[in-house]
């Protein structure tokens, strides 16, 4: 299987391409994101995310931007089509789309935004991050969630997981902040040895330094995150905006208007600064592993 990082360079350069030339014929234009936006009658994230490459350029979305930008070169028209078609066509050959008998369309452009992605800040209140589980702690929880009935697609989703964990190693390796409730330690997923196993791995995944975890512990009472997990994707280009994934009862939601995401990343700050610091939070850790072996 390919890894996430060869991925990530062959499906995204075509796509940055052509937004890097959106752009400049944006402000060769004159037109502000905001204005784009209005003329596409999409929001501005949208056209952010379009112009860093981060999203596949519809054709009919690529003519209404080229009218707005008043471009009239028919060869410089048929060029950037032409770009476009090829850049959907190498997102579409992303590894995570061979599993698509086993993934939901959301979790697919989750897996394909994270692997652009240059940071990720993330609560969760009753499971260890996805990037942070170990194989037998994946196939508790897989096998739980009832999404999956047979064996065979029980371990295609814990290797698709797994794949997304490469993203944590290499020369520019994901950067991770994960806060956690303290429920998350105490709940046996898979039995005491799992989460033992899973809690001593969680230890060295803290020592990592582009991994940062932290507990928030039972004391502090009630607080604004405790209503749901939520992911924050933050991107390395500069003005690209951030992207929210957030769990509630009806199902996972995407967010990308710059008021909604804000409300995260205040979310965000206010549980990392009511949780533990980063070497407390390892004390506890160790503190309820060792209670699983017992």
């Amino acid at each position: 299987m390919q890894t996430k990082s060869t991925v990530t360079n062959t499906s995204t350069v075509l796509g940055r391409q052509l937004g890097d030339e959106l752009r400049r014929l944006r402000e060769k234009a004159g037109l502000t994101t905001n204005q784009a936006a209005e003329a596409l009658d999409c929001t501005k994230g949208k056209i952010s995310r379009i112009e860093n490459g981060r999203v596949a350029v519809r054709l009919p979305d690529l003519t209404a931007m080229l009218h707005a930008y008043q471009l009239s070169d028919h060869e410089v028209r048929d060029r950037l089509a032409s770009l476009a078609r090829k850049a959907n066509r190498r997102r579409r050959e992303g590894w995570w789309n061979q599993y698509g008998d086993v993934l939901a369309d959301t979790y697919r452009d989750y897996i394909a935004l994270e692997a652009m992605a240059g940071s990720i800040r993330t609560f969760q209140a009753q499971l260890i991050p996805g990037l942070l589980q170990t194989p037998d702690y994946i196939r508790a929880v897989t096998v739980a969630s009832r999404q999956w009935q047979t064996a065979d697609e029980i371990e295609k989703f814990v290797q698709v997981r797994l794949a997304r964990q490469e993203r944590l190693l290499g020369d520019t390796p994901l950067q991770l902040w994960a806060v956690v409730s303290e429920a998350v330690l105490l709940q046996q997923v898979g039995g005491a040895q799992v989460m033992n196993d899973q809690l001593q791995h969680l230890l060295a995944s803290s020592e990592r330094p582009n991994v940062t975890v932290q507990v928030l512990p039972f004391s502090r009472g009630a607080h604004a995150s405790m209503f749901g997990p939520y992911v924050v994707l933050g991107f390395p280009e500069e003005g690209a905006l951030d992207v929210v994934l957030a769990d509630n009862p009806s199902g996972s939601m995407w967010l990308e208007r710059e008021a909604d995401v804000s409300r995260y990343q205040d979310l965000f700050d206010a549980a990392r600064t009511s949780a533990l610091s980063p070497a407390e939070s390892r004390a506890v850790i160790h503190r309820r592993a060792e209670e699983h072996q017992a």
